[in-house]
């Protein structure tokens, strides 16, 4: 078994494969230890599979797993460390905007005790100012009502040791959201600065709608609150009405009755309405999750796995038959 396992999920970059690689076994050769290299294609659409596939079939130091279709991130990291064989693993994006020369103080780190070393970056320079700004909502409103905290600037690039991989590998849920079950796992954790690369080839795959559902699946996997509001904004709206009431009565008793206007009738009842709609919708993204969860399927489907096979031993030569004895009679005495 190798010492380090290091998970590497791929999708559409073939254009990467060949500089990935080449800082990878750089880093690796370096820090001495038994490694594997372990590509979880996620259905990619390009030359990606080929690639690293023709470097499993040719070095034992490296290892393919072909997903069916695209199933996310998530879920390509959740495959890799089911197939990950080393005592500690590490994850690391395709894109280089993780540098693989950080692995070495990963190691190190974990060398001297810890479980769970991540990375932890420092700015966010490389992404543009909404994206930025989006972000750090995000983590503000999960540090405020999610129920474990997130450290600061970590995301999925780390080392986890043995026990850790496999404690995060016996949660099987389907929204799953890879950050808050490191944190959630607990552990002995360390974070190690780094700073973010600009992405070697290609294009990022994350728009801003797949950020905003990432995001929502974080806040919905790791609080109730989005339910719970609901009650504080109908107590609210309730007080607020009890106040419109009295206020009605009061001018009726002293100013007599007025006929309401049409306008502030529509706009009360489009609000009400709202709100309404806005409730059930929480409501049914988390029945959704539950719906997801008893149907109980498989997080992925594997279409096959790439590996250098043994090399076949040769057939031994074949004995010539051996040739028949012939028995002599003996001769009658004399």
């Amino acid at each position: 078994m190798p010492c380090l396992s290091l998970v590497v999920p791929v999708f559409n970059e073939g254009a990467n494969i060949d500089q990935l690689v080449r800082r990878l076994t750089s880093v690796l050769d370096g820090i001495g230890e038994t490694y594997e290299i372990v590509f979880i294609d996620d259905g990619s659409a390009d030359d990606t599979l080929v690639r690293v596939s023709a470097l499993a079939r040719t070095d034992a130091r490296f290892r393919v797993v072909a997903l069916s279709r695209n199933f996310g991130k998530d879920i390509a990291i959740a495959a890799g460390l089911d197939h990950a064989r080393g005592d500690a693993v590490v994850l690391i994006d395709a894109d280089l905007q993780h540098p693989p020369e950080m692995i070495a103080a990963f190691v190190a780190k974990w060398r001297e005790g810890y479980d769970m070393v991540y990375g932890q970056r420092i700015d966010r320079a490389t992404d543009g100012p909404i994206r930025r700004a989006l972000t750090h909502a995000f983590y503000n409103l999960f540090q405020r009502f999610g129920e474990i905290d997130l450290p600061d600037g970590a995301g999925d690039f780390r080392l986890m040791d043995r026990k850790v991989a496999d404690a995060v590998r016996r949660m099987p849920e389907r929204a799953r959201f890879s950050k808050g079950l490191y944190a959630w796992v607990g552990f002995k954790s360390i974070g190690v600065p780094f700073e973010v690369a600009d992405r070697a080839e290609g294009a990022s795959k994350w728009s801003f709608r797949k950020l905003f559902r990432f995001a929502f699946d974080g806040i919905t996997s790791f609080s109730s609150a989005p339910l719970k509001v609901w009650t504080f904004v109908g107590l609210t709206i309730s007080i607020f009405a009890l106040f419109f009431a009295l206020y009605f009565v009061i001018e009726t008793l002293f100013l007599g009755s007025s006929v309401p206007g049409f306008p502030s009738l529509i706009v009360s009842v489009m609000f009400f309405a709202g709100v309404q709609l806005m409730s059930l919708g929480i409501l049914g993204e988390y029945i959704g999750r539950i719906f997801a969860e008893v149907k109980r399927r498989p997080l992925y489907v594997v279409a096959e796995v790439v590996e250098k096979q043994d090399e076949p031993k040769p057939l031994p030569t074949p004995r010539p038959p051996a040739k028949p004895r012939v028995r002599q009679a003996k001769r009658p005495a004399s």
